[in-house]
């Protein structure tokens, strides 16, 4: 009788401990909720793409997927609607959802949350991401070789750190090609605001700008309102080249779709285990777009030259000597940036002009 109660007590340990993703013999339903409209050229575009990625590659495989869902208490609302329609997968697509992932995963803990970006993780949230940081400083010397005033602009939604270290690693890149070249921020205070967008592209080319980056859900605004001013700009998310294709310079945009079903892939097999899942250029999740017809033969040679390092590990962005904007050392030479500090950036190089608020 002992034997059999201890072989009791052993069995209902060992099922107390069997991971909380066994494997899924049936194909599943996963959720994905964008904060702005899937077709906004742009973010959300991007995710999108990934979904039907999924969709394709993961036959009988049911999406469902949400828009226009603000960062707030209502995305909860959203996946738990999700879940009762039988996701047992979730996308949660903007920066904004995380403590709303973290505090649903705790009472739905047969679904898997996927969180884009951020630093916490629960039992059942993992986030995943992919640095565009490599990309962005390329894209930044194409800024800085087309450049005649040496100033740049770059219109960022909300100062998190995903887009400070957009502006960043853009501004390093343009000050590669021509170290006098400063970059002045605009912050709109909205993932999607064409008129505030337009506004602050206009406002920044009026101060004699002719470069213009940025990090909104959707690029399209500014780069058309480039178009018509003459100026140029590199874009981000998706390339919108054929929207203004005498104002695009290049850009870096996002490739979700194999990421998203690795990870899909993983938690139907029982292996997954949350974890902070990063993508770049190297591994295909960020693109270097084409470039446009202004950027300079000389200058492609260039770019492509400090790709290829890139690619082969010879040349880091985030790397020292850095400097902040106001003049004070960050990194050391040849020292690099752990992923904790790169993903909690909270200032700027020097060069840029503007606040981090």
């Amino acid at each position: 009788m002992i034997t059999n109660r201890r072989l009791g007590l052993a069995a209902i340990a060992a099922a107390l401990t069997l991971p909380a993703f066994a494997a899924q013999a049936a194909p599943p339903t996963i959720g994905y909720i964008y904060v702005g409209p899937e077709k906004d050229f742009g973010y959300n575009t991007s995710m999108d793409v990934g979904r039907q990625f999924v969709q394709k590659n993961l036959p009988g495989t049911k999406t469902l997927h949400v828009e226009n869902i603000p960062e707030t208490a209502e995305v909860e609302k959203v996946m738990e609607r999700m879940i009762r329609s039988g996701a047992r997968i979730i996308f949660a697509t903007s920066y904004g959802y995380l403590d709303y992932a973290i505090s649903l995963g705790k009472k739905y803990p047969k679904v898997a949350f996927l969180h884009a970006g951020g630093l916490k993780t629960g039992a059942n949230v993992g986030t995943y991401w992919a640095n565009s940081d490599d990309a962005m400083y390329l894209a930044g010397m194409a800024a800085g070789a087309v450049s005649k005033s040496g100033k740049l602009g770059f219109i960022g939604a909300f100062p998190i750190p995903q887009v400070v270290r957009s502006i960043n690693a853009f501004t390093l890149g343009a000050q590669s090609v021509n170290p006098q070249v400063t970059t002045t921020v605009v912050w709109t205070g909205g993932w999607l605001l064409p008129p505030k967008e337009a506004e602050a592209a206009n406002s920044l080319i009026d101060a004699g700008i002719d470069v213009i980056g940025g990090q909104v859900d959707s690029p399209m605004t500014y780069a058309q309102t480039a178009e018509k001013r003459g100026v140029h700009v590199v874009g981000k998310d998706v390339d919108v080249s054929h929207l203004a294709p005498k104002a695009v310079l290049t850009g870096a945009s996002w490739n979700w779709g194999p990421m998203m079903l690795k990870l899909v892939k993983e938690i139907e097999a029982g292996t997954w285990k949350p974890s902070h899942v990063r993508g770049d250029m190297k591994d295909g999740t960020v693109v270097l777009d084409k470039f446009g017809p202004a950027v300079p033969e000389a200058a492609r040679k260039t770019i492509l030259a400090k790709k290829e390092e890139i690619l082969a590990n010879k040349f880091k962005v985030w790397a020292g000597p850095l400097t902040t904007q106001d003049g004070k050392p960050l990194l050391a030479a040849g020292a690099p940036m752990p992923m904790e500090q790169l993903e909690s950036m909270q200032f700027f190089v020097k060069g840029v002009i503007g606040t981090v608020k």
